[in-house]
């Protein structure tokens, strides 16, 4: 009521008939900050009634063109699997004007099953072509989305429990490895899932990853950049800067050059050798699963050649992870001493 009084004050009988209209803000001469004096706001709340043609909110609805997304065929193909958990394999042609392709489809999975999502691999979706950005955006449990071809920026993003496969198309004659297959910030602010792409990636790539498992084949400069948990394997170089602000997870670079002392940025993590049995059984059971979704020719060559390739591979492990980490165990040991005294 005391809201409606002081609109009906205004000569406003509305909130439609105050948006836009600036000439009845004034500003506060009161505020006698530093950083506000002599601030002209002149050009900001300037209003003149008769000049005002155009509307200043919402009169009409917007087409956001989302009617005919290929989502919309997704989901569609997908219900029994949505409905009933039934197995769905699905095969679409992309091209890169299929923008956030899997986000909608994700979103009604979750909208069903929350964050639990579907078992494992009950929706297959592959595609063949070039894949708009952030193709398999929010990608949820229960998704396998596969691209034979070559992707945008974005891919990944948001990664939520999904599987992605990236790797080019049988065809090709280059080696993928030295080859860059799909564009920057891939896999920004992941937070589960897993995903192997046959190829090398642009810059920023798993920036912010909370709980991904990646493979990779080379990446630009930024890598892993204010990382905070997953896990990070690359069968190849990177750029420079890598590991950036990164304060949790674990990365493993595959570094025959011994370049890495040079690119990565030690301000907040040091660097090892895999020597842990943990790491190389972890190690190798990812650039196995590369193996088998992508057919990499790298990764059976560092497979086959095991013993020799090991001492190539750095540990980039963040210093602040390794401490709490170091703190859980000691916890964990404590809690098993007290348990083993009680029985």
């Amino acid at each position: 009521q005391e809201v409606r009084e002081q609109m009906a004050q205004l000569g406003f009988r509305s909130v439609e008939e105050m948006i836009g209209r600036t000439d009845i803000l004034e500003v506060n001469s009161a505020v006698d900050f530093w950083k506000a004096r002599g601030l002209d706001f002149s050009k900001i709340l300037f209003y003149d009634a008769q000049l005002r043609k155009n509307p200043v909110r919402q009169t009409e609805s917007q087409d956001h063109g989302i009617d005919h997304v290929l989502d919309q065929e997704l989901i569609r193909l997908a219900q029994p699997a949505i409905n009933k958990k039934e197995k769905v394999v699905i095969e679409k042609p992309i091209v890169n004007t299929n923008l956030t392709t899997g986000a909608m489809l994700s979103g009604e999975i979750a909208k069903r099953y929350g964050h639990e999502g579907l078992p494992e691999d009950t929706i297959t979706c592959r595609f063949q072509g070039s894949a708009g950005q952030s193709f398999g955006a929010f990608a949820t449990k229960g998704m396998t989305i596969a691209l034979e071809g070559e992707s945008n920026d974005y891919l990944g993003k948001g990664l939520c429990g999904g599987k992605i496969i990236v790797k080019p198309h049988a065809q090709t004659y280059y080696d993928p490895s030295e080859n860059i297959i799909c564009g920057n910030v891939l896999f920004y602010g992941a937070t589960s899932g897993e995903s192997y792409i046959y190829g090398r990636a642009g810059e920023r790539f798993a920036i912010r990853n909370s709980g991904a498992h990646i493979v990779v084949e080379g990446i630009g400069d930024h890598g892993c950049e204010y990382m905070t948990g997953g896990r990070v394997v690359v069968l190849g170089e990177t750029g420079v800067n890598f590991a950036a602000g990164m304060s949790g997870g674990i990365a493993y670079i595959y570094d025959p050059q011994s370049k890495m002392d040079s690119r990565c940025n030690l301000s907040m993590v040091d660097l090892e050798l895999v020597s842990d049995p943990k790491d190389i059984e972890e190690l190798k059971k990812m650039i196995s699963q590369h193996l088998s979704y992508t057919q990499s020719k790298k990764a059976r060559y560092i497979l086959d050649h095991w013993e020799t390739c090991l001492p190539s591979f750095v540990k980039v492990f963040p210093m602040e992870y390794r401490r709490v980490l170091g703190q859980m165990m000691k916890e964990d040991e404590a809690t098993e001493r007290e348990e083993l005294v009680f029985k």
